[in-house]
């Protein structure tokens, strides 16, 4: 049986304007998203569900869509980070120690030496490592900022009163074991999971 599809337009993505991660290409555009009616209805019981929370819980729901197979799943907020671990090599102590020195003024080597003293230089060398190789492998641009912002912008737009909007991550595209791009963050309301073609700007 073939499936209804609903398709969406471009729409900016959650950090069109600042430029931080979980986006996509200089524009940070969607391209266009495809929906299933499967995909509709689980969206309309996410909707319902956060219509009928009257607090702020860990169990709320967050969507999870992974284009190539069409495939999408729900997770809850509490369980994000398990289901999709974000990257948090750039907060390693030593290495927010040597950023905060040299934002102090001091030169680099300096800021070095220092965080060899305070950490010992096997520790420094072993964040530089898993730094580099966090950069190597990609982080799709899920870092411990971007995830603790999408908390934060939960929270406000589930505080905010009126219909609540369902955070949806489009997972970026597989090439093996690897992930290529960025992930991508959306925020859907009533007139998605109603099929309408309208969709509401993701900035907050």
């Amino acid at each position: 049986m073939i499936q209804p599809v609903v398709r969406f337009p471009s729409v900016p993505s959650s950090d069109a304007h600042d430029g931080k991660a979980v986006t996509s290409g200089p524009a940070a555009t969607l391209d266009d998203l495809f929906l299933l009616e499967p995909h509709r209805e689980e969206l309309r019981r996410a909707l319902d569900e956060l219509a009928g929370s009257d607090h702020w819980h860990g169990g709320l729901p967050v969507l999870l869509l992974e284009r190539c197979w069409l495939r999408l799943s729900r997770v809850a907020v509490e369980h994000l980070a398990s289901r999709l671990p974000p990257d948090c090599s750039q907060e390693a102590p030593e290495l927010r120690r040597y950023r905060e020195l040299v934002a102090a003024g001091r030169p680099a080597w300096e800021a070095e030496r220092l965080c060899w003293e305070d950490f010992g230089a096997d520790a420094c060398r072993e964040a530089l490592r898993k730094f580099w190789a966090a950069q190597e492998r990609g982080t799709q641009g899920w870092t411990l900022e971007t995830y603790l912002d999408l908390l934060q912008q939960y929270r406000l737009r589930f505080a905010a009163g009126g219909p609540r909007p369902v955070p949806l991550l489009v997972l970026a595209r597989s090439d093996g074991s690897v992930r290529r791009g960025r992930h991508r963050l959306l925020w859907l309301g009533p007139d998605v999971a109603a099929g309408r073609t309208s969709m509401r700007d993701t900035c907050p």
